[in-house]
């Protein structure tokens, strides 16, 4: 069974156990999500609930999306995600905050990683570079050749699936397996061990861990605010 709840990555920083062990983490901001809709194997063949997060504009809304988060009596969602086999009791109109989550459980975190443009085939795919000695070849940073697997040479055809150069990230990605230190529900915020996908302000996704091998023992952080008082 599954949960999830969407959030914004605000970046990183690090927390202090009591025990003086450092951590490095991934501070995401979650504002309570919205249930836009309830699905169902008799209605739609599976079970899911729809989540929505951050509002927009109306103006800059399509009438469907208008009318769908009318059933669920909030604004329409800049966000919109599903949550298959969700094991949340929850109805349309319902608010799922980051208490959904607690300190040492396991999640996935799934963002849109960083794209980084146009990138030559050493960086997109880990290819080595030509000779620079030899003759003078200055084919250094060049794709190779490329038509030369077997009979293809003689057709001149390039296999499917070659590594060449082209535009590098930009793409859904998953970090799995991620430990969560801290749930602090006042201020909607979630610490993740490690780091996340994405840029920072970048929307993502906290899930439970598919392949988890099962939950840490929680941590106690030091809690700064205290020492300020005294």
């Amino acid at each position: 069974m599954m949960k999830g709840l969407l959030g914004r990555k605000l970046g990183m920083t690090q927390v202090f156990t009591e025990d003086g062990l450092l951590i490095p983490v991934t501070v995401i901001e979650a504002s309570p999500n919205v249930v836009l809709q309830k699905k169902t194997e008799e209605t739609d063949g599976y079970n899911a609930v729809q989540i929505g997060f951050e509002d927009k504009k109306e103006k800059n809304s399509t009438k469907p999306e208008i009318g769908h988060a009318k059933k669920a009596n909030t604004a329409p969602k800049r966000f919109v995600r599903e949550v298959r086999d969700c094991e949340l009791d929850v109805n349309v109109g319902d608010l799922v905050s980051v208490d959904i989550f607690a300190p040492g459980e396991q999640v996935d975190v799934i963002g849109t990683s960083k794209g980084k443009g146009y990138q030559g085939t050493i960086v997109r795919n880990n290819a080595h570079q030509g000779p620079k000695t030899h003759g003078g070849s200055k084919n250094i940073r060049h794709i190779g050749s490329l038509a030369t697997n077997g009979i293809t040479s003689r057709q001149g055809r390039i296999m499917k699936g070659t590594v060449m150069p082209g535009h590098e990230g930009a793409k859904r990605t998953t970090a799995p397996n991620l430990t969560v230190i801290k749930v602090d529900k006042e201020n909607n915020y979630v610490l993740i061990k490690g780091n996340v996908p994405g840029p920072k302000r970048g929307m993502v996704m906290i899930r439970t861990a598919k392949t988890s091998k099962g939950d840490k023992e929680p941590v106690t952080l030091v809690d700064y605010s205290k020492e300020a008082g005294e």
